[in-house]
């Protein structure tokens, strides 16, 4: 009896060990990514996603903590415990699957290559063959651009973070750059340093290496707070408060189908 005593106590610590109660939520951001996420000259975290995690943090009852973090040490970092979440325009893949679970969709995340003005040049490797293309490290254009472009004699060139992406562009030292179409209008090519250039041919498309939209990065034995997170994203579709988010940001349906 006093054997069977010590095994009901220890199974009823586990299972209050595994029911973790969150209080505080950490989120990981690579802050280069406007108007997703990036810093404002205060230092404060500002940008859609921004706005939309706090949003998701208010209905969950939680404390939103922004970690900042290079984007391709988000996976490495999360699974270390540096942070709960990762909210930083993060694309879902099969990779990324094998190896960290997701929330629901937050929003479609088309990929879209950047030039000069009137540039003949269209994303294709026969096009691109002696060019040089910049892509944010780890991201999931990164893993298209090598994937397809790189072994027909693109140079594929990676940047910490999508700010010196731009700015290489910007010198010349890029004959274009492949990113986020979203990010990329509304965070560059419609702000005064964007001047002169513009979207070079159509979407890529692939969804092997491009993915299937953005969602939440999470650890995978961190079951209840993707039902959390999961939950709260429901909510903010169903009372409109993504719509009206995004309307601040977005002149279009960043998320076809939403209410």
């Amino acid at each position: 009896m006093k054997k069977l005593a010590v095994c009901v106590a220890l199974a009823v610590m586990a299972t209050g060990a595994m029911a973790k109660e969150w209080k505080t939520v950490r989120i990981g951001v690579d802050a280069s990514y406007p108007p997703f996420e990036s810093k404002a000259p205060t230092g404060q975290m500002v940008g859609f996603e921004v706005d939309l995690t706090r949003a998701l943090c208010a209905r969950m009852n939680v404390k939103c903590v922004w970690v900042e973090q290079d984007f391709d040490g988000m996976i490495p970092a999360l699974k270390a415990r540096k942070f709960d979440a990762i909210v930083s325009s993060y694309t879902v893949t099969g990779q990324r699957r094998q190896q960290i679970a997701f929330s629901d969709k937050m929003y479609d995340a088309p990929a879209r290559m950047v030039a000069q003005a009137g540039s003949p040049l269209l994303p294709t490797a026969a096009s691109l063959k002696g060019k040089r293309v910049g892509v944010e490290q780890g991201s999931t254009q990164e893993a298209y651009a090598k994937a397809w472009w790189e072994p027909k004699g693109v140079t594929v060139v990676t940047y910490p973070n999508q700010d010196q992406v731009y700015a290489d562009l910007l010198s010349g030292r890029l004959d274009a750059t492949l990113q986020d179409e979203v990010q990329a209008g509304a965070g560059f090519l419609k702000t005064p340093r964007g001047k002169g250039f513009a979207f070079a041919g159509p979407e890529v498309k692939d969804p092997k290496t491009i993915g299937e939209g953005t969602a939440i990065g999470l650890r995978s034995e961190d079951v209840e707070l993707k039902s959390m997170f999961d939950t709260a994203l429901a909510e903010v579709h169903r009372d409109g408060t993504f719509r009206k988010l995004a309307k601040q940001y977005f002149d279009f349906d960043i998320y076809p189908g939403s209410q």
